[in-house]
């Protein structure tokens, strides 16, 4: 291929990730939703709310370990050795809440510790008894159980419909090694780069997930998604093999590696043409 040619596809490739929703069906187009797209040039407290309630020990929701700077949302981890909930770190949960047909993509780097780094949409009630949640992206790309060599690379996608606790739940997960040579996350850690995971939730029972616009695996649900869905991130840690394992305390001062990044999210939705 002459070079000519190969700066060609590099900038097809660049055009196509950067507006990587589907095409809108015939008689519709994209909308973007102005509540749920930010460059995070700052903190938009008419958008963005630090919602602190906690998982299990040892995470500890604090609003100090998020926050934008540089043109980036992060949410930090950091030791609080006097506590037997001695994961410090943070939530950041949209204001607004939105509902199929919608698509949206999140630009967006995840920590280097054993934790789950994640992106998803959830709303529900009695404490997640009765919810509605698709996650996007829950990583973890150094995990503490030695026998899971594949979860660096996979975007573990997921979906719950959740009705006074009876779950119905499937995967969609993804390994990044399978992805076409030409999109930059193949073969890639989270943690290494930025990468655009996105999703698009067309109608009450199919989620199609996506990275750098190339799709990567899809959800199909029984039960109705019924709920307009907050969009979320957040960092933490647990004891369990689907997590990943436990993180390990000192890695908790290595700013190199205990924060997760959002460089941008944009996010649409599908109106008469």
């Amino acid at each position: 291929m002459n070079i000519n040619k190969s700066l060609t596809v590099l900038f097809l490739f660049i055009l196509t990730t950067s507006y990587a929703q589907p095409k809108a069906p015939k008689g519709k187009k994209w909308q973007t939703v102005a509540g749920l797209t930010d460059e995070f040039d700052e903190w938009d407290q008419t958008k963005w709310r630090k919602t602190l309630w906690n998982y299990e020990e040892p995470v500890q929701m604090v609003a100090e370990n998020s926050g934008v700077s540089n043109g980036k949302l992060w949410i930090k981890a950091t030791l609080d050795a006097s506590s037997s909930r001695w994961f410090k770190t943070s939530r950041v949960m949209s204001k607004q809440a939105i509902k199929f047909p919608m698509y949206t993509e999140s630009c967006m780097k995840t920590s280097g510790i054993s934790a789950f780094s994640t992106f998803w949409m959830n709303k529900g009630s009695d404490g997640g008894s009765t919810r509605d949640e698709i996650d996007i992206c829950e990583h973890n790309t150094n995990p503490s159980f030695n026998n899971q060599s594949n979860r660096p690379y996979t975007m573990y996608s997921q979906y719950f419909v959740v009705e006074n606790n009876d779950v119905e739940r499937a995967h969609g997960n993804f390994d990044n090694r399978k992805l076409s040579d030409e999109n930059p996350a193949k073969g890639k850690k989270w943690n290494e780069a930025y990468q655009t995971l996105g999703c698009y939730w067309p109608d009450a029972n199919h989620v199609y997930f996506y990275i750098n616009g190339e799709p990567a695996g899809s959800v199909t649900s029984t039960r109705k998604f019924t709920r307009d869905l907050n969009i979320i991130w957040d960092l933490w840690t647990s004891v369990h093999s689907w997590t990943g394992g436990i993180a390990d305390k000192k890695d908790l001062s290595n700013d190199k590696i205990n924060m997760m990044y959002v460089d941008w999210i944009h996010t649409y939705q599908l109106v008469n043409d």
